[in-house]
């Protein structure tokens, strides 16, 4: 006997058979969740009796999961088959008219809760479709349309694409900042986000295109309070904004109804924690905030972040640092009183380590200053992922505190993994060195292991140099370095001097060197570099060189940037001195010094710039015998912009050599298409060289610069223009440069 009864989409739906006994219960089409949990979700079982009502009943509960569009109950030859048939899954998703970059796209559509290999529901369309709109209307696109296409592409599943037709966008032409005395409106313009339209060039960089976003209005009215805060105006009101629009013109007034009150200076500061975890003596002079300081809310953020650190330092991982302003309105003084609330010591249970697919645990663990069974740092744990983003091995380092206890914790270490092996060949055309081939196989994470082997051929008019390199960053995991290199290197300057002629310079060598780890950000170490070099002249043949250099370099360098591509904080600094004389020919001394700093402004302006400094000094000294090559350069992206490579290369036509060089570099750098690892920016270039001294000649060049972190290595060009030139200077306007760094 066979019967069968439908039930259509509706949770009120009844059966209308025979109560009966089941030998079986079948689910047929069932994808979404497994069998037992079906069989765990409707509680019904073989061989039992079974009422309408209780069948109906786990129908509904099926209904419930929103994974179905229709369910059928049959019976045969006593067995009860469920059938189902599922909504189709979205395979596609696509956006026109609106957001196109990735990054853009992926918080757009987890703000519609929509995403690939999601259920389709005409009522998720719908909510999806009504997010999209708000989002629309929180950026100032008003009366916008969104029409939704969908196309079945199985039986199972379905392409969905939003059309948007944006509204016209309110543009601000006016903010008012009624009540305020203290500060002017470009004070307001460094706070908020919505600015009202600058009158010309909106397009430009700096300038303000007026456009109004909603989500952030709302938020303007803390920002022009936190700029109070900084300044000590406790007592400072800021009303919402109030908008007035102007539907035919598409324009908006925005204004700000603000009560000052009075400015306070901190009159005291309390620190109350346990003294046998941090003497509080300790802190207190480290505070930003203190006595008589205008009170700034700033510093007192910063002042709790650095309590909070000395505690969890100790141990303290989940430590508390609670602040209460005192104001006293009499005398116009504020009190801060910091309570620290220490919880338990805790320690470290176990280091996980997870999304390398290629990269060996052992690689990571040895930059996580954290092991089992240690206790707590807050710093080691800053450092770690410092250390770790710093390798450039991954894009992205992640490292997440898991209590287990309420003395333990596990660190879970999230890595994505960047590609670190290369196979470049590539070229381009210079206005120094002419047409360049640029071949190269690297891999700095060779087969996981944090080795680095490269071999690389770099050919030009006037360059042509071959290496290959071996580097191990940790030997054995310990805290040394090795390094060998072998290498051929030989190069052309055209109208060396007038008296010399072209100069060719030819040397090939080997260099071994070993460093070792002194402290979590410096390194020490020593190379030795043995080379055989042959010099000739065009129109002095008789000065031509042939000497072997035989050379010691010991080098400190600190490191405690917080990336290896982008750094957004932190400064690398470096001297080194190399002595050529044990044996061989050439007896001379280089030394090079080098700082670079870098500063993330996003904090401040809210706004991905980057600030970043470098300089560098070199200094020749003549033990001896110093070749004729040997004299430094000036000009080119690696040190003038807007000045040719080599530009200033000798001092005169009885060739003395320039043997003293600076350099440094001011830059700004903003994001382009960070989906892309595309930046542009500003830069300021002063170099000085000389002989005897450093000032025989001086040049500046300003400019901008396009920066790709290509899948092939960095990529950099740069548009630049000389300051200060003189007559016969070679200048240049626009040149790249591949593999370079900041």
């Amino acid at each position: 006997m066979f019967k069968k009864f439908i039930l259509l989409s509706t949770l009120t739906a009844s059966l209308l058979f025979a109560e009966g006994t089941f030998e079986n219960i079948q689910f047929e089409g069932l994808t979404q969740i497994s069998k037992e949990v079906a069989l765990e979700t409707i509680k019904l079982e073989k061989e039992n009796h079974y009422t309408n009502e209780e069948i109906n009943e786990a129908i509904n509960k099926f209904f419930s999961f929103n994974y179905f569009k229709d369910i059928s109950v049959s019976t045969k030859e006593n067995d009860l088959f469920f059938t189902f048939k599922e909504y189709p899954f979205i395979s596609q998703l696509e956006m026109s008219g609106y957001k196109t970059r990735d990054d853009e796209l992926e918080v757009l559509y987890n703000s519609m809760n929509i995403k690939k290999g999601a259920m389709y529901t005409k009522k998720r369309i719908e909510a999806a479709k009504n997010a999209l709109l708000a989002a629309l209307d929180r950026e100032g696109y008003i009366n916008s349309v969104v029409e939704v296409e969908t196309e079945e592409i199985s039986p199972t599943s379905v392409a969905v694409k939003f059309n948007v037709n944006k509204g016209e966008e309110i543009i601000i032409k006016k903010v008012l900042y009624k009540g305020a005395t203290v500060f002017d409106d470009s004070d307001f313009e460094t706070m908020i986000a919505n600015k009202e339209e600058d009158c010309c060039f909106t397009w430009f960089f700096g300038q303000n295109d007026g456009e109004i976003d909603f989500e952030q209005l709302r938020l303007d009215s803390p920002r022009i309070r936190e700029l109070y805060l900084q300044n000590g105006y406790l007592d400072a009101k800021v009303s919402t904004a109030f908008t007035k629009i102007d539907f035919n013109t598409h324009s908006a007034q925005v204004e700000y109804i603000i009560d000052e009150g009075n400015q306070y200076e901190v009159n005291d500061v309390i620190i109350y924690l346990d003294e046998d975890i941090v003497k509080s003596e300790t802190i207190y002079p480290k505070l930003k905030l203190e006595k008589k300081d205008i009170f700034d809310i700033g510093k007192l953020r910063k002042d709790q972040e650095y309590i909070k650190t000395q505690v969890a330092n100790q141990g303290y991982a989940f430590a508390e640092v609670k602040f209460d302003i005192k104001p006293n309105k009499e005398n116009n003084t504020v009190d801060i009183v910091y309570n620290v609330i220490a919880g338990d010591k805790v320690y470290i249970n176990d280091v996980i380590i997870s999304g390398n697919s290629r990269t060996l645990d052992r690689v990571i663990r040895r930059d996580v200053y954290l092991v089992p069974g240690d206790l707590f740092n807050l710093t080691d744990f800053k450092d770690s992922k410092n250390k770790l983003q710093r390798t450039g091995y991954f894009e992205k380092v992640d490292i997440q505190q898991k209590r287990v206890s309420s003395d333990k914790m596990n660190l879970i270490v999230n890595v994505i993994e960047a590609p670190t092996g290369n196979l470049i060949v590539g070229g381009g055309y210079g206005s120094y060195e002419g047409w360049m081939v640029n071949a190269s196989i690297n891999d700095k994470n060779i087969f996981g292991s944090g080795l680095d082997l490269g071999f690389s051929i770099d050919y030009s008019k006037i360059n042509t140099d071959l290496s290959i390199a071996l580097t191990n960053p940790a030997i054995r995991d310990s805290e040394y370095s090795g390094t060998i290199k072998v290498y051929n290197e030989s190069s052309e300057i055209t109208n060396y001097t007038s008296t010399y002629g072209d100069r060719d310079t030819s040397a090939t060598g080997i260099l071994v060197g070993v460093s070792k780890s002194l402290g979590r950000h410096i390194r020490a170490g020593a190379n030795y570099e043995i080379s055989d070099t042959s010099v000739t002249y065009a129109l002095l043949p008789a000065e031509n060189e042939d000497f072997i250099t035989s050379a010691v370099t010991p080098y400190i360098n600190f490191n405690n940037t917080d990336d290896y591509y982008l750094p957004r904080e932190g400064f690398m600094a470096g001297t080194s001195y190399k002595f050529a004389g044990i044996g061989g020919d050439a007896k001379y001394g280089l030394s090079n010094t080098y700082f670079k700093y870098f500063y993330g402004l996003e904090d401040l302006i809210d706004y991905d710039v980057i600030f970043r400094y470098k300089n560098n000094i070199k200094i020749l000294t003549d033990n001896g015998f110093m070749p004729n090559n040997m004299s430094f350069a000036l000009g080119g992206p690696k040190s003038l912009r807007g000045y040719e490579s080599y530009a200033f290369q000798s001092n005169d036509e009885a060739n003395h050599p320039y043997k003293n060089f600076f350099s440094n570099a001011l830059e700004l750098s903003f994001p382009m298409i960070p989906s892309a690892k595309m930046r542009w920016g500003v830069f300021y270039d002063y170099g000085m060289i000389g002989e005897d001294g450093f000032d025989d000649i001086k040049r500046s060049g300003t400019g901008a610069f396009i920066s790709w972190n290509s899948p092939v290595g960095p990529i950099q060009f740069i548009f630049s223009e000389p300051l200060d030139e003189k007559p016969g200077d070679k200048t240049s306007s626009f040149e790249f440069s591949l593999g370079g760094s900041f």
